[in-house]
């Protein structure tokens, strides 16, 4: 095997454990003794430990969640001197560790916050771009659901207009935004049907 093959062999793992480390179930147990799969969505992410737990629990899953994606891909850059092929799928493990935790039985979040951190690190000017969108969308709708599905589904289209970048990079932005999409089915769901929460940092 060669070098990064041998590197990949073990960092790829490694960033599918970073994601998965449920930061927000761990907080709210540490604050209030509850299980958050118990409350409000059921989702271990920022918005249900803020909706449920306060702001303080909300923000600090928010900066861990946010963290450990840019940790990951910062770590396959530092490892990899830059190979963007290895970059991305750590990107993908980041996420996908986020949705599928073992320390969940497997279950997880919507792995917003993870892809916000890692595609960030990976492509910054394409995400902050969207972004703002993102704040827009919030803005105005106030659901955090909208913003984060219209976010998604555009941000394939948005790396490759500003960027054309190499194929890694444009496939592991097309498949973290159709997981991003693909998680929050039920809340679609539930904006069809006008029941889905609106954001309220203010109770």
């Amino acid at each position: 095997m060669n070098s990064l093959t041998t590197t990949s062999a073990w960092l790829l793992p490694l960033c599918f454990l970073l994601g998965s480390l449920p930061f927000g179930a761990w907080i709210v147990r540490w604050r209030t003794g509850r299980d958050i799969t118990q409350m409000g969505s059921d989702n271990i992410g920022a918005t249900n430990v803020l909706r449920t737990s306060g702001k303080l629990a909300g923000l600090l899953t928010l900066a861990l969640d946010i963290g450990k994606g840019v940790l990951a891909v910062w770590l396959a850059d530092r490892f990899t001197e830059g190979n963007v092929a290895i970059m991305s799928a750590a990107a993908l493990a980041v996420m996908f560790g986020h949705g599928f935790s073992p320390f969940m039985s497997f279950r997880g979040g919507k792995a917003v916050a993870s892809f916000a951190g890692a595609f960030a690190y990976l492509v910054p000017l394409p995400f902050f771009c969207i972004a703002i969108l993102f704040v827009a969308i919030v803005a105005v709708s106030r659901y955090i659901s909208l913003g984060s599905v219209c976010g998604a589904a555009l941000f394939p289209f948005a790396v490759w207009l500003i960027l054309h970048p190499a194929w890694p990079v444009l496939l592991a932005a097309l498949i973290a935004g159709a997981f991003i999409v693909w998680r929050h089915k039920s809340n679609i769901e539930r904006l069809r049907l006008g029941t889905e929460n609106r954001f309220q940092w203010r109770k």
